[in-house]
């Protein structure tokens, strides 16, 4: 069981620095002064789910998801 525990180990390295990029790559929730003008209600601001921004979001989700369950599993020492 010890190669799986290597490659469990190696994939949530690979996690770690993904998600460190992804999230950095991610724009700010307030968007300075234009946010409290109501300027923020645009074309890109209604449709987030599908721009860049939305898949963003939600490939950072997945992969938080991956992160814990692969931290759980190496933490319990079944392997």
């Amino acid at each position: 069981m010890g190669v799986l525990r290597w490659i469990l180990t190696i994939a949530i390295i690979l996690i770690s620095v993904a998600l460190t990029v992804i999230i950095l790559m991610q724009e700010g929730k307030s968007q300075g002064l234009g946010a409290i003008a109501g300027t923020s209600d645009t074309y890109w601001g209604k449709n987030k789910g599908r721009s860049m921004e939305g898949f963003l979001v939600k490939f950072t989700t997945g992969l938080v998801v991956a992160f814990f369950v692969i931290a759980i599993l190496l933490n319990m020492n079944m392997f």
